[in-house]
């Protein structure tokens, strides 16, 4: 396992910094901090999503699965094409997609800034009697 996953790291390097992390008993795959692939035994998975799993259904292929208390589960993920693995320049679009996947996964987990709250002023506040940042009329003070 120790080989794979530096030929892993040394593959998809051209990529960002890509640091490959034991868990739940196979490896995870970061790309600049994005969790973009699975290592299990002497397989790499790619993180997809909505967007990107097509393109690797069509490939053949195979979704990512494990045996959970007697049931199989699967997650997000799909091996890369075993053509991909031989270079740096064919794996090179499959870690794209699993990269974009990632990014996309990521802008969900992020909070939304409200604009109610904490708000700047806007342009038309100066014309509507409001006062920056305050609820009330700029004439009504207490």
């Amino acid at each position: 396992m120790m080989a794979f996953s530096l030929y892993i790291n040394e593959l998809l390097s051209p990529h960002g910094r890509i640091v490959v992390k034991r868990m739940f008993g196979g490896h995870g795959v970061y790309c600049d901090g994005l969790f973009i692939a699975i290592l299990s035994g002497e397989t790499l998975y790619f993180k997809t999503d909505e967007a990107s799993r097509r393109a690797f259904e069509d490939a053949g292929c195979v979704r990512f699965s494990y045996s959970r208390a007697g049931r199989i589960a699967t997650l997000g993920f799909y091996t890369a094409p075993a053509e991909a693995l031989e270079s740096r320049e064919l794996i090179k679009p499959w870690t794209r997609l699993a990269l974009q996947a990632a990014l996309r996964a990521d802008a969900k987990k992020r909070p939304q800034k409200q604009a109610t709250s904490a708000r700047q002023p806007l342009a038309n506040d100066a014309g509507n009697g409001m006062q920056a940042g305050k609820d009330r009329p700029a004439g009504k003070r207490r």
